[in-house]
């Protein structure tokens, strides 16, 4: 195998309650930071796993804003190699949208000389949480696609790929080029050493305009699910309330 393109977006980090634009149709990140999912981050570090052993190169690509060149730049200082920045509005972008401009990108390359063997992806948007983008790339670009993986190996022109299913653990091999999204729990993302990050600073990254004028998601807008309600109980106080104790601990099966 060869090269890998490993595909980004950049996500609000929110390590609180989640916010929604007025509009509903993106998330309101004005009080937060920005970060990668940590479906992508795990979508990096296999691609720079895969390309290293392969004797190839991890390219990292996102579609979106001129801010999102952070985000390749996180990419850049744990071992990718080359980056590209899509310039295009996030929240105009459809997943359709999103695929068009990834599959114009692999098209242009490889013309150019620099094929992509495998094209990762997180398994789905931490803000938007389409789940849609793998898929439609695949589509577009006639490969085939494998998602909610954890795993990937190469061998003879063969990817070997492993995730968690809803009957247990799930084993699929599929013929190169293919496209896969990725799930956290496979491996370990790193981050980037001071070294690692002087490096990305020296990366040129390149930047396109978009390929096509976008069609949008036809999202209504997003919603925010209800809190989960909770509940206590008081048992009791001091010594008068052993008995319920030890009546919540069987119910609860404990110590049996």
């Amino acid at each position: 195998m060869g090269n890998v393109l490993v595909c980004i977006k950049r996500v609000p980090d929110f390590s609180g309650e989640v916010l929604l634009a007025e509009d509903g149709q993106s998330a309101d990140a004005r009080f937060v930071g920005f970060t990668l999912s940590d479906h992508d981050s795990c979508a990096v570090e296999l691609a720079v796993q895969l390309a290293s052993t392969s004797g190839g190169q991890a390219t990292v690509l996102t579609v979106g804003s001129p801010d999102s060149v952070e985000q390749l730049r996180s990419a850049l200082g744990v071992g990718c190699a080359a980056a590209v920045l899509v310039e295009a509005d996030p929240v105009a972008l459809g997943p359709a949208d999103v695929a068009r401009e990834i599959a114009a990108v692999v098209r242009d390359h490889e013309a150019a000389g620099t094929a992509y063997d495998l094209v990762l992806l997180g398994n789905d948007a931490a803000d938007s949480g389409d789940f849609q983008v793998g898929i439609r790339l695949a589509h577009e670009l006639g490969r085939p696609v494998v998602t909610g993986m954890q795993t990937a190996a190469v061998t003879d022109g063969t990817v070997r790929l492993q995730g968690d299913g809803p009957e247990g653990r799930e084993t699929y091999e599929v013929p190169l080029p293919a496209v896969v999204t990725v799930m956290e729990g496979g491996v370990e993302p790193r981050y980037p050493t001071i070294t690692g990050r002087m490096k990305a600073k020296k990366i040129e990254i390149g930047t396109r305009p978009s390929a096509q004028a976008p069609a949008g998601s036809g999202r209504v807008r997003l919603t925010l699910p209800p809190p989960t309600p909770s509940s206590a109980e008081l048992l009791g106080e001091g010594p008068e309330a052993a008995a319920s104790v030890v009546d919540l601990l069987n119910r609860l099966g404990v110590g049996r």
